[in-house]
């Protein structure tokens, strides 16, 4: 259905559009962390687009409950090294 979402004092309609999730896969990832950054490496290759897997990485480590994470101000990623940078508003 159609949705109006209140975005900085604007208004934007939205439409819900179904799609076909891919079957789940469990990975290992390493990571370093240092303060407000947390490097992570051998990010799985996943036929996803690019924008999806900063999407999945933000919200694996928005949650608490995994461990420490918390709200993340920006993800970078980059496919060809498999290696991703979360920055969190806070350190912790």
């Amino acid at each position: 259905g159609k949705h109006t979402m209140n975005l900085d004092s604007r208004a934007a309609d939205v439409r819900v559009q179904p799609f076909t999730l891919e079957m789940g896969m469990k990975f290992e990832l390493h990571v370093t962390i240092s303060g407000k950054k947390l490097t992570v490496s051998e990010v799985p290759e996943l036929s996803i687009p690019e924008d999806w897997m900063r999407d999945k990485l933000e919200l694996n480590f928005y949650k608490s409950e995994q461990g420490g994470g918390g709200e993340v101000e920006n993800v970078t990623y980059d496919k060809q090294s498999r290696t991703a940078v979360i920055t969190f508003l806070s350190p912790g």
